[in-house]
């Protein structure tokens, strides 16, 4: 019993290192300080939603037909949903889902396209967000859209695509905390 036992643990130890780890990126955008402040008592409703076809964030294309997706390890609409949140409660407003007033984020494209070969990479990222505000007084859809390239020699690491992500994201944080138009509307100046 005992050699069964010692056989079957050592088999599933075996087939553990043998299963490959899942390369997946770490995004971590920071929020946007802004001279913006909402006057007190600004609530929001925010929510968002996801309406890329697919749920990875990367593709590596090493040629030859050897093309890989490459996953998120946060779930990207709850990441975006958060950091928005932060900073926009940064800004003073606070988050309510009893508010009349909505914010809802729908993520339209977050994507990382590398072209790898031993010699150098090249690599080109794409986000598109819009903000939808729904309110007594109306409706207002504003899309904000980030794009960065880079080249570089080698392979390109885990670490260029998290960093070419996250800068994106970040240029689009910062063009949503110093909107005028989007902040007069939250707080019903129209």
């Amino acid at each position: 019993m005992k050699i069964k036992l010692l056989a079957a643990a050592a088999l599933l130890t075996l087939t553990g290192c043998a299963t490959p780890v899942e390369t997946q990126l770490t995004l971590a955008p920071k929020a946007v300080p802004s001279s913006i402040v909402a006057p007190s008592g600004s609530e929001i409703n925010i929510t968002s939603r996801d309406l890329r076809s697919a749920q990875f964030v990367a593709i590596v294309d090493s040629g030859r037909d050897r093309v890989k997706p490459v996953q998120s390890q946060q779930n990207l609409r709850v990441l975006l949903e958060d950091v928005i949140t932060d900073q926009l409660r940064a800004q003073g407003y606070t988050a309510d889902i009893s508010s009349p007033v909505s914010l809802r984020i729908d993520i339209m494209e977050a994507m990382t396209r590398v072209n790898d070969s031993a010699v150098n990479h090249g690599i080109d990222t794409k986000v598109q967000l819009q903000l939808v505000v729904e309110a007594p007084y109306g409706r207002l859809v504003k899309r904000y859209s980030g794009h960065a390239t880079d080249e570089g020699v080698m392979s390109a690491s885990i670490q260029d695509m998290e960093n070419s992500m996250n800068q994106v994201i970040e240029a689009i944080l910062a063009d949503i905390a110093a909107d005028d138009q989007l902040h007069d509307y939250l707080q019903g100046k129209i």
